[in-house]
């Protein structure tokens, strides 16, 4: 075949058939968790951080909020998941830039460890939180 001409290649747009690989995924939950701390994760906290710093009955009512309702635990809990996720995927994509680990075997391994680090980290925050 010749140099430039293009090639036929087999697509597959249907996306309820891509199977993405695991390094894939990880990159994904690292643009999700990024946004999600951009926009909710640090809002939240810079207003949870005033609103105890103006007043004890503000504090209070956050430590009230946080104790009580399992929903702002949850949400609490997804905000620690994502800062843990970005935290260790961000540094699994500075090793990759460096040239470390860009085999397929170890990209594999290496995503494969920021899933479980990152999970099971949340879950002794979760253990602690609760």
């Amino acid at each position: 075949m010749e140099r430039g001409t293009p090639t036929v290649r087999p697509k597959n747009l249907d996306l309820r058939t891509i199977r993405l690989p695991l390094p894939g995924i990880v990159s994904i939950l690292h643009r999700i968790s990024g946004a999600l701390l951009f926009l909710a994760g640090i809002p939240l906290i810079l207003a949870m951080l005033q609103l105890s710093l103006q007043s004890e009955e503000g504090f209070e009512m956050i430590r009230h909020t946080v104790d009580t309702d399992p929903l702002a635990r949850l949400a609490l809990l997804f905000l620690i998941w994502s800062f843990i996720h970005h935290f260790f995927a961000g540094i699994r994509f500075l090793f990759l830039d460096m040239h470390k680990g860009v085999q397929l075997e170890k990209a594999r391994t290496s995503s494969l460890w920021v899933i479980v680090t990152s999970l099971v980290l949340t879950t002794l925050a979760g253990a602690f939180l609760w």
